[in-house]
């Protein structure tokens, strides 16, 4: 497509050049975490959104950023921009994009943002994978802040200890969860290309984003790139639990150290022990154990993603006291086997786990941390790819630690062909031939009626969406106690 005439895409900012930002998309959990991040910074920032809802509203308020809506030329007009930051959600015929570009407003992305405001004068630790990096990053973010590093971050959830998924500090790491999703209407790479990795942790490399990476070489090469970034002095932690991101990450021009709670690697645990309490393991450099480390958060797929952590931490002068102590401190992300609460004996935990790898690690985390309790398995198929039947024999062998397994149809969607489209039903039969008694279900009332019409006391509900899943946790929690 050509470009307008009065486009004005900008690639590089100056720091010092810019005094107001204005941010299209700020509603959205990532963009206004960066809007957040903006203000702190100094800049005058303010926003517009189609609808501002609570609880980014409240967010932007308490930060002092104007969040306008709807979307409109008039809030240029309030806003008075230096720099308009577009998120991905835009779409090239938003009416507020097209006022800017008509004006000529300088604009960029908002990865290119952060990385020429933010990321430029500092020390990246780039946290990507298919799995894990949302929580891996908090890890790495709260390690450095126990430790009194004073690192700056932003991660796509919000982190228990910090209550927020932002912070400015004045130490020379910034930690940043790289998003393999694309960047911006007018920039289809993806998002962490931008990122100017130094450190990298690689949690994993399985096919995801189905509607815009057309297989896993696609896939693949958004990582092979991201490697290419890094510097000689840099270093990469890789999972060794995924040969294919191994060799990906030799692809490096600087060090690169494995990890695994599984087999051989560079960093291992060994020793390990699941339960209630969470996880307890020694951790093993080289064929040298380095010391215990005990974590409140459950399950072996956090035991790796604790490694990951070490393997990255450790080159950068941290000790095995400060990293284990960071992790024995850390209280993990909010929608990751956060409990909502336990009424009548029923305990409702949610996550957002959707890919099938994510499902099975998620609920055998749970069936550890919970032994000898009833586990139900509530799913939401909602992404892109989890409605699609690209994982359709991969879910049928996910759910094994779940005593039963109550499954929503996806509802049709423009970008996902009726033939291509995830059968719910058939993988309910699945599930039951395998030995999970399933349902799959129309509705999300229907779904919570059958899940409150089973429950008893001492259940624990699991439930699984990367969205809301059309409040099934209030209305759950709810229906316990009426």
């Amino acid at each position: 497509m050509p470009v307008e005439p009065a486009e004005n895409i900008v690639t590089h900012v100056d720091p010092g050049s810019v005094k107001r930002i204005h941010v299209l998309g700020v509603a959205g959990t990532g963009m206004g975490s960066f809007a957040g991040l903006l203000q702190a910074a100094g800049y005058t920032v303010t926003g517009s959104d189609e609808g501002v809802y609570p609880p980014m509203s409240e967010q932007l308020q308490a930060w002092g950023i104007t969040a306008l809506s709807p979307y409109g030329e008039a809030n240029l007009d309030a806003a008075r921009p230096d720099l308009v930051i577009v998120g991905n959600v835009i779409r090239r015929v938003n009416p507020e994009a097209t006022a800017m570009r008509a004006r000529g407003l300088p604009h960029m992305s908002f990865p290119v943002a952060l990385g020429d405001l933010f990321l430029a004068t500092r020390h990246p630790i780039v946290v990507a994978g298919t799995h894990g990096k949302t929580t891996t990053s908090a890890m790495a973010s709260h390690v450095l802040v126990h430790a009194g590093r004073d690192p700056s971050f932003l991660v796509g959830g919000v982190s228990r200890n910090h209550a927020t998924n932002f912070r400015l500090g004045r130490g020379p790491h910034f930690v940043v969860e790289g998003d393999e999703y694309d960047t911006a209407y007018f920039d289809k790479g993806p998002k962490f290309w931008h990122y100017r990795p130094r450190t990298l942790i690689l949690t994993s490399v399985e096919l995801d984003h189905a509607d815009i990476y057309r297989d896993l070489a696609h896939y693949e090469s958004a990582f092979e790139k991201l490697v290419a970034l890094l510097p000689s002095d840099g270093n990469v932690a890789v999972c060794a639990g995924y040969p294919n991101a191994v060799r990906i990450a030799e692809q490096a021009g600087c060090a690169v150290q494995t990890y695994s709670a599984h087999g051989p690697a560079s960093w291992t645990a060994r020793n390990v022990a699941l339960g209630p309490s969470g996880a307890r393991f020694e951790v093993e450099h080289g064929g040298h154990a380095l010391g215990e480390v005990a974590m409140s958060i459950a399950g072996l797929h956090n035991v790796e993603n604790a490694l990951g952590v070490y393997a990255a931490l450790s080159p950068l002068g941290l000790s095995h006291q400060e990293i284990a102590a960071g992790l024995a401190d850390f209280t993990g992300v909010k929608r990751r086997q956060e409990v909502r609460g336990t009424v009548r004996g029923v305990t409702v935990i949610d996550d957002f786990a959707h890919h099938p790898t994510a499902v099975k690690a998620t609920l055998e985390a749970i069936a550890a941390r919970y032994p000898g309790r009833r586990l139900i398995a509530l799913f939401e198929p909602r992404s892109n790819t989890s409605r699609r039947n690209l994982h359709q024999a991969a879910y049928a062998m996910s759910f094994g630690p779940a005593q039963r397994a109550l499954i929503l149809a996806p509802k049709p969607h423009d970008q996902v062909p009726a033939d291509q489209r995830l059968d719910s039903a058939q993988l309910a039969a699945e599930l039951s031939a395998h030995g999970t008694p399933a349902e799959s279900f129309a509705t999300v009332d229907a779904l919570a009626a059958s899940a409150l019409a089973l429950a008893r006391p001492g259940d624990v509900f699991l439930v699984m969406s990367n969205g809301a899943f059309g409040g099934l946790i209030p209305t759950l929690l709810d229906g316990l106690a009426a």
